[in-house]
Order: C-alpha cells, then structure tokens, then sequence
C-alpha cells in the first residue's frame, strides 16, 4: 500500500485490503473512502472492508465509481464525505487514480478553487495531471 497525500487532510493509496485497516488508523487516518466497486477483481466486498474499518475504530465510506465514469451525485458525494468525515481520510481504488479524479472533481467545485494547484498534487502523487486538467476543463 503506498500513500500520497494531496493535501494535509486527504491521501491516496493503491490497493488496500481489510487487514491493512489497522495500520492505516496506526498512521494517524480517521476516515476511509473506497471507489471501488463491486466485482472488481482483489475486492473481496464493502462489507469486509466496512467491519474490518469498523474494528479498527475508522469511519467506512463507500462511493464506488469506474473510471472515467463520475457523475455529478458520485461528485457530490465524495464531496460531502471530504466535508463531514473526520481528517485526516484516506481515499482509495485499484491503482488512485479514481480517488484523486473524484478528489480533484470535488475541489474543483469550491469557490476560490486553484485548478493548477490540485494537478500539482496529482502529479506529486504520482499521477498524470493531464486527464484531470482535460476532465475539469470538459466539465466547466
């Protein structure tokens, strides 16, 4: 499982199982939002992500999306979970990439929102800032 935050309060990871849950509240998590979606392939279910969070005292949110593939009520609700879940949250996917683009969506909808300054964390995360930037600009 590697980490990258994007901002103080929010990171990214790859993978994550539910015996990670654990470690990832031993790292100072409070939050957990997962974008996959069932029948993905090493996904063994929200439910045991969910009790394994749970276990591990983390607030489990779940706002499965494919990628590419966001509409303005997955937006949303990532959006509320950043808002109302306590910091910092965790986001996580197959690879992070779903959860920076759902992240960098989110941002993107505040006012006084700094467009270069999410792909910069993007890129910094490891993650081509471009189809952000060509997803946003679309959405404008």
């Amino acid at each position: 499982m590697k980490i990258h935050y994007l901002e103080p309060a929010f990171a990214v990871a790859d993978t994550v199982a539910p015996e990670d849950m654990p470690e990832i509240r031993d790292q100072g998590f409070r939050a957990i939002i997962c974008n996959r979606r069932p029948g993905e392939e090493g996904f063994v279910g929200e439910d045991a992500y969910a009790e394994a969070a749970a276990r591990a005292g983390l607030e489990w949110i779940s706002v499965p999306v494919a990628s590419g593939q966001y509409s303005d009520a997955d937006i949303d609700a990532f959006g509320k979970a950043l808002e109302r879940a306590p910091s910092p949250i965790l986001g996580f996917c197959r690879t992070g990439r779903r959860a920076v683009h759902m992240w960098a969506h989110a941002r993107a909808r505040e006012p006084q929102c700094n467009i270069p300054l999410l792909l910069k964390a993007a890129h910094r995360a490891g993650h081509d800032p471009q189809p952000i930037q060509e997803m946003l600009e679309s959405n404008s």
